[in-house]
């Protein structure tokens, strides 16, 4: 049996989950603080008298959940707070930052002009030979990579967004400028991996999953604005969803 105190041991767990809350709730507790390393495997294994793999088995779960994160040849840190998103309302990354108090900033990767294709002229209701932006970029919260997104939306929806800078405007500002308001929108969510070149650009490992948000948008006219697909880093930013009773 480690050599926890009888309010940190719960008989009936395995002992590399007991490990597992006596960190989240140091964490917690302010005594190990974000971006802070936690004491090393041996330290712990000889703190609370258990070996080496059972702590590696805690410090695992904590890892898994995105909040610890392994640092090669340095050792394993608190990760800081994740941003919280409201899955309810409607808004662009660079304002919902900027309600959570956080640094937004945005960085574009491509923007280009292409055809529309089968699928996406079903997406907008538009022939396969019309014209749509193309837009990929990186999204940083306080100059962390949290996200990468790929937006699609009709050249007829916005004519002269191939001038507009998009590092200046953000898309929803852009939106404004020619009076779109967006009314509503249908998502879903999965889990995928990215390729190894996206997947340094978030700063994680291409073995990790992200979340993948696809997003269709319409406007009062019920016309398809936008196809956003955004892939999120999971140790970075949470999502909520409010249910009511009828």
């Amino acid at each position: 049996m480690p050599c926890l105190s009888k309010e940190e041991i719960n008989y009936q767990s395995p002992i590399y989950l007991q490990l597992r809350e006596v960190i989240r709730n140091k964490i917690e507790d302010g005594e190990y603080m974000p971006g802070m390393a936690i004491p090393s495997e041996n330290d712990l294994a000889e703190t609370y008298g258990i070996n080496r793999m059972t702590v590696r088995n805690g410090i695992d779960a904590l890892v898994n959940e995105g909040i610890l994160k392994r640092v090669q040849g340095k050792g394993v840190y608190v990760v800081g707070n994740k941003v919280e998103r409201d899955l309810e309302i409607l808004g662009g990354f660079t304002q919902t930052m900027r309600e959570k108090n956080t640094k937004p900033c945005t960085k574009v990767l491509t923007k280009i002009l292409r055809k529309a294709g089968d699928k996406y002229s079903l997406i907008f209701g538009i022939k396969p030979e019309d014209e749509i932006y193309y837009i990929k970029r990186i999204c940083l919260a306080d100059d962390v990579p949290v996200s990468l997104e790929e937006i699609f939306i009709p050249k007829y929806i916005v004519p002269k967004l191939e001038g507009i800078d998009l590092g200046v405007f953000s898309v929803y500002e852009v939106y404004d400028f020619y009076g779109i308001k967006i009314e509503r929108a249908f998502q879903t969510l999965d889990l995928t991996q990215l390729d190894q070149r996206d997947a340094r650009m978030l700063g994680i490992d291409s073995n990790l999953s992200v979340m993948l948000f696809e997003c269709t948008s319409y406007d009062e006219k019920d016309r398809v604005i936008e196809f956003t697909r955004n892939y999120t880093r999971g140790d970075k930013c949470n999502f909520n969803v409010h249910f009511y009773r009828d």
